[in-house]
């Protein structure tokens, strides 16, 4: 899935002076408010991060409330969605009007009917609402499903996505994968037959006499040595 990308950063931590002697606790105490937040710094939403706090790094700052200042190394998995990346999803409710979709498990996103295109028409089943490709049957958008699809917009406050299942290469995941490692595999099993009739050719060449010929002679050499033969 595209957006998620690992940043290597140097932070710089305020801790109280009351807590330096449990400093690795108060380090995750003041970082992990930042977590599920769209944060300008990382231009995207942190998931998680791994930090290194190298010793005797802390530096009192003066003042009438001093804080320690700890210079940290992370390691920072960041969420970066940008219009027309491809995201994968998991369905939680389908509808006529559209298809909603929770990314990673804390970011919802719509795709509304106007997105969906027309290859996919929408049925009902005992009673649950569900897209059905027109030319595959197997093909189904429903609650539960992985689907992939492409971002129109993002609010970034709210962390709302708008997506789109206008293009191609979008919808159930596990039915694009299928037809991926089908494509792949017609491909590499389909050789010229031209070629395979030649390579049976020089292959009886070289084992006609029981050894290995090198240089074997073509047809047409072969031709000509028995034409000269009868002439004689």
């Amino acid at each position: 899935m595209e957006g998620l990308s690992v940043v290597q950063a140097n932070l710089k931590v305020y801790v109280d002076p009351s807590q330096s002697k449990n400093l690795s606790s108060a380090i995750f105490r003041e970082l992990s408010p930042l977590l599920f937040k769209y944060d300008d710094a990382f231009d995207g939403v942190l998931l998680a991060y791994n930090v290194h706090a190298p010793e005797n790094k802390g530096r009192i700052l003066p003042g009438v409330h001093p804080f320690i200042a700890v210079r940290l190394e992370a390691k920072l998995l960041v969420f970066s969605p940008k219009a027309d990346m491809l995201l994968e999803g998991k369905v939680v409710k389908v509808t006529e009007e559209s298809i909603h979709v929770i990314v990673l498990g804390f970011s919802s996103a719509i795709i509304t009917y106007e997105a969906i295109r027309n290859e996919f028409k929408y049925k009902t089943k005992h009673g649950q609402g569900l897209y059905v490709n027109r030319s595959n049957r197997r093909h189904v958008i429903k609650a539960g499903t992985m689907i992939r699809f492409v971002i129109k917009s993002m609010n970034e406050e709210t962390l709302h996505i708008y997506g789109s299942l206008m293009p191609a290469n979008t919808g159930s995941v596990k039915i694009l994968e299928k037809f991926s490692e089908h494509t792949e595999s017609v491909t590499i099993n389909s050789t010229p037959k031209k070629r395979r009739s030649k390579e049976k050719y020089e292959v009886a060449q070289i084992t006609e006499h029981g050894s290995v010929v090198k240089d074997a002679p073509s047809q047409n050499n072969y031709d000509r040595e028995n034409k000269k033969s009868r002439r004689s």
